[in-house]
């Protein structure tokens, strides 16, 4: 078996050694380029640790075989920065570090104007790097990857070693069928992936004004998406819908050989959810089963896992099949609604211990 997992790294030495003793699954990882500014799509929930270059460096050396990408995934940058040349050169800086060590094969990317910023502000490490648009980008047929290709190219980066197709291919197998046939015969040196643990909504309304609040967030070093998708945005339909995470673009560890006859990798999200979300999820997909709560994979729907219980284990063999023919008429149909009735329980409230620990 080939690699096939796509997976986060953090610098962290449990979550290294973890890695390291699955490496042979890994085809690459990808991880945040330490900055004085946020560089990529996720807010922090939580204050970031202070780590150093070095550190995280050191982490990435130690885990060898798997392709490395540096985050620059961002929706955008504010104007000031793009047009400030110590900006792109202080990032051009922490890349070509990376590159110095060994530990970068390319960067992701979503904003067109920092790649070309890059590019011209250092086109020999731009000619070093492969330049492989973010799944925000939304590939969702050949035309419109083609046409990124060709861009890339005028930018001078190398092209990509894989491409991340839209996550809402993963509920309509014909076309997923059709497109990876078609760039395989097109692109054979290029790997198709796909995003398998995120758990949003399908076609999300939200999402592109989400992504950009995330990036004014990192820019502004203050975040308020969180508030506003629990008052006004997807976190409220999941809580007052929660049957609507059957109709997420999911892929059920269970079903990646269903997708891995069409694409090369499979991707793992939840970097931010911590080395013990990443392990149990990474050993999830490894294994191809999991018999726990299917929210303790999911990304975007971890914060649901202390209140309900999603029993993966009922969920039918067919089921990635199944939701796969759905016509997205919900409002005529109640198939979701009454399977995740079927598979599910709420949990019971849980409590936080506060009080300080003795040393």
């Amino acid at each position: 078996m080939k690699p096939f997992l796509n997976v986060p790294f953090l610098p962290e030495d449990k979550y290294v050694d973890f890695l390291c003793q699955c490496a042979d699954d890994l085809d690459s990882t990808y991880f945040s380029l330490l900055h004085s500014q946020i560089l990529d799509c996720r807010t922090r929930i939580e204050p970031v640790p202070a780590i150093s270059q070095a550190a995280n460096i050191a982490g990435l050396k130690r885990l060898r075989g798997p392709k490395k990408y540096a985050l620059l995934n961002s929706r955008f940058y504010l104007p000031d920065l793009l047009t400030d040349p110590s900006f792109t050169k202080s990032i051009l800086d922490s890349l070509d570090q990376c590159l110095d060590h060994g530990v970068l094969d390319g960067i992701v990317y979503c904003d067109h104007y920092l790649l070309q910023a890059l590019a011209d502000g250092s086109p020999e490490i731009a000619a070093q790097l492969e330049a492989v648009p973010s799944i925000n980008t939304m590939p969702d047929s050949v035309h419109k990857i083609e046409a990124q290709l060709t861009y890339i190219d005028e930018t001078g980066f190398r092209p990509p070693g894989k491409i991340i197709l839209d996550r809402a291919l993963n509920r309509d197998l014909d076309k997923l069928a059709r497109i990876s046939l078609t760039l395989h015969q097109d692109l054979p040196g290029i790997k198709l992936e796909v995003l398998a643990n995120e758990g949003c909504l399908p076609y999300c309304p939200f999402k592109l004004s989400h992504d950009s609040y995330i990036a004014l967030a990192n820019m502004e070093c203050r975040d308020l998406t969180r508030n506003f998708n629990f008052d006004i945005g997807c976190m409220r339909l999941l809580d007052e819908q929660p049957h609507r995470l059957l109709q997420s673009p999911f892929i059920r560890p269970e079903d990646i050989d269903l997708y891995l006859y069409h694409v090369d990798t499979i991707k793992l999200c939840g970097r931010t959810l911590g080395a013990d979300f990443l392990i149990n999820a990474i050993t999830a997909y490894r294994a191809r089963r999991y018999d726990g709560n299917l929210l303790d994979l999911l990304d975007a729907a971890a914060w649901l896992a202390d209140r309900l219980y999603v029993d993966n284990s009922l969920l039918s063999f067919d089921f990635a099949n199944l939701l796969s023919q759905c016509d997205n008429r919900c409002g005529r149909c109640g198939f979701c609604r009454e399977l995740f009735d079927s598979i599910t329980h709420p949990l019971p409230p849980m409590i936080k211990d506060l009080r300080m620990t003795a040393d």
